[in-house]
């Protein structure tokens, strides 16, 4: 960032001397370092975020702060490990990332759960569960809690 006392000392020590033009191209450059140095601390900010998902071992979408409430809690009651890795079967894992994706707002569901459980064609495992009687216990389950 500029310092802005020696900048001003400077403009205010040599007024006479700049024009008009010297002044608005003074001006231009601090709102131009402005914007490059709020840049430069967002892109930090999501450089952050980012490296703390990965340390969670987990893919952005799911290291949000609402989602690691909903990652605790499948922990607590036994639905997947410390690493968030199901230790359900894949029917009711894929009801698990379908409620999880809905809570967080994720569109492509099936793309971040497959990538990050090392799974293939979980839509065709949701859709199984669906029709199946014990699903609809364990859907129950995930309605008290994840309400």
């Amino acid at each position: 960032m500029p310092n802005y006392d020696c900048a001003g000392l400077f403009i205010f020590q040599h007024f006479d001397e700049l024009t008009q033009t010297d002044i608005h191209a003074i001006f231009y450059l601090d709102k131009m370092l402005e914007l490059i140095h709020e840049e430069l601390i967002q892109q930090q900010t999501v450089q952050t975020d980012d490296e703390t998902a990965e340390l969670n071992g987990l893919p952005s979408p799911l290291a949000t702060p609402e989602a690691m409430i909903l990652w605790q809690k499948a922990i607590d009651v036994g639905w997947v490990d410390e690493h968030y890795q199901p230790l359900l079967s894949r029917t009711q894992a894929a009801l698990l990332a379908e409620a999880i994706a809905e809570r967080l707002g994720i569109r492509d569901k099936w793309k971040v759960f497959e990538a990050f459980w090392n799974r293939k064609n979980m839509y065709n495992d949701y859709y199984k569960a669906m029709e199946q009687h014990q699903s609809l216990i364990f859907r129950d389950e995930l309605r008290r809690l994840y309400p």
